[in-house]
């Protein structure tokens, strides 16, 4: 199982670091964020598919947000966990397997079912790329990755699923590609929005720390705050 591991660490490694950076801007919240908003536009635009636009809100809303509680919970609290090396849920691999799946499906809502599918699946393996270039550039831990693609499988899964019994949405494809090009418009190729470091002022002032707990301070012999001195006051 070892020997297996590290062959697959050294092929990711053999592949160019711009090809993984790259390509984890493909999951970045600026990008998919708004698209996950337009998910919901579309789908609000029929009367016959507002059910699926209020399921989408719901089930996409919540795993955004537990996806922000876990980053809290480790930036403010130090919450974690040393052994699982964990410090949060990836954000950039769930939203890549809640979203581009069903981008994907819509894209295809005029086409055959096998169509559908097929896009549906090539959205899932395109997150879990995205996920594996979350390890390459060491943005996140094997743990975190895994725990966002569950999340976000489970999101686009289980939409998809009850997309089957419920009235099936038929969108223009031409119009869901054009719509996807208003993301770029404030998030260029490359160009990573600032979500991360928003979180972090937002989780000192919540929790009342002078900085942010790090991967770092999980890793010590003593994490806690008071032997640390994180929990001064933000002033």
């Amino acid at each position: 199982m070892g020997f297996v591991r590290d062959a697959a660490w050294q092929a990711i490694l053999s592949v160019p670091e711009s090809v993984w950076w790259g390509l984890t801007w493909f999951g970045d919240s600026g990008l998919l964020l708004p698209v996950g908003l337009l998910i919901a536009l579309w789908l609000a635009s029929s009367r016959r598919t507002w059910p699926a636009a209020a399921l989408w809100i719901l089930i996409f809303g919540a795993a955004c947000m537990l996806v922000l509680a876990s980053k809290l919970a480790f930036l403010g609290w130090g919450m974690g966990s040393a052994r699982l090396n964990f410090t949060g849920i990836s954000g950039h691999t769930m939203l890549s397997a809640s979203v581009w799946p069903v981008v994907l499906w819509l894209l295809a809502s005029r086409g055959t079912h096998e169509l559908r599918v097929g896009l549906a699946v090539f959205g899932w393996v395109l997150a879990a790329c995205i996920g594996v270039s979350r390890l390459a550039i060491y943005a996140h831990s094997g743990s975190e990755v895994i725990a966002g693609y569950a999340l976000g499988v489970a999101v686009s899964a289980s939409f998809l699923a009850l997309q089957r019994r419920g009235a099936h949405p038929r969108l223009r494809a031409s119009l869901v590609a054009l719509s996807l090009l208003l993301p770029l418009v404030q998030l260029q190729p490359g160009q990573a929005a600032p979500t991360h470091g928003l979180i972090e002022r937002v989780a000192m002032r919540l929790a009342g720390v002078e900085r942010p707990f790090t991967r770092d301070d999980l890793h010590r012999p003593s994490s806690k705050a008071s032997a640390l001195g994180y929990r001064l006051p933000v002033l």
